[in-house]
């Protein structure tokens, strides 16, 4: 396939999906996927992300799911394709005797790097270890913090725990550290990579604690963006502590898929 400025591939098990093919994520939303950004045939944290699908798959169907099938079958999704952003669900449909593996390939992306603002809202993704399927929870928060004039949700668990965004992870600077929340949540590839490579501590923090805090970002998969409200709390845009962070995420390789 010729890259274009507009395309989709969708695969199922290495073969372009057909109507039956479909039919299982499109009634089945038991199951999980990783996301990523592909540049010239290569992506960041792809033992990472390996592990993650194996893991999950491990946890919720018994059974583990080889790297190297998932690259080959991400390598032949991608064809002739460099740069885009990819996408691999599984699902393990009852009676089938290996998981389905879902490779969507669409136009590559890459985070704003503007301030964001985000909304506070009492919600947590269950079973938040696993990139999992059931985003109702938080799409509904994330277009709702939309509306009401914010970028993104933070999701907090009971008395203000602050876990992750709706679509990211969140990270606090105190003048000394980066702090990392101590609450279940994603342990999102960019926050993996990043986390080792910057002065990094996790504790727990509140929607009481904000103000203590002087700056703040995100990270995901298109990238990071720094934070400058959260509801009513104002951070500081620190161009040096972004500088660090962007470095840091710059200097990590790209892997060959």
């Amino acid at each position: 396939m010729a890259p274009s400025e507009a395309f989709e591939v969708i695969e199922v098990n290495g073969e372009p999906a057909t109507e039956a093919a479909l039919r299982i994520p499109a009634l089945n939303g038991y199951g999980h996927f990783t996301a990523m950004q592909v540049r010239g045939g290569r992506v960041r944290g792809r033992d990472l992300h390996l592990a993650r699908l194996d893991s999950a798959t491990r946890e919720l169907f018994g059974a583990g799911l080889d790297g190297e099938y998932v690259r080959e079958l991400l390598r032949h999704a991608l064809g002739d394709v460099s740069d885009a952003s990819a996408r691999v669900y599984v699902h393990w449909p009852d009676g089938d005797k290996e998981a389905r593996v879902m490779v969507t390939v669409r136009p590559p992306q890459t985070k704003a790097d503007r301030p964001h603002g985000l909304l506070s809202v009492p919600y947590a993704r269950p079973v938040p270890h696993i990139k999992h399927l059931g985003g109702f929870g938080q799409t509904y928060h994330l277009r709702a913090a939309e509306r009401a004039g914010f970028d993104e949700a933070l999701l907090t668990a009971p008395g203000g725990l602050v876990t992750e965004g709706a679509i990211t992870n969140i990270a606090f600077w105190d003048g000394t550290s980066v702090v990392w929340p101590e609450a279940p949540s994603l342990l999102g590839i960019t926050m993996a990579l990043l986390e080792p490579r910057l002065p990094s501590v996790r504790r727990p923090v509140t929607l009481a604690d904000l103000p203590s805090y002087a700056s703040a970002f995100l990270t995901n998969s298109q990238g990071i963006a720094p934070v400058d409200r959260i509801d009513e709390v104002r951070f500081t845009v620190d161009a040096e502590l972004m500088g660090t962070v962007s470095a840091a995420f710059e200097a990590v390789e790209w892997d060959v898929i």
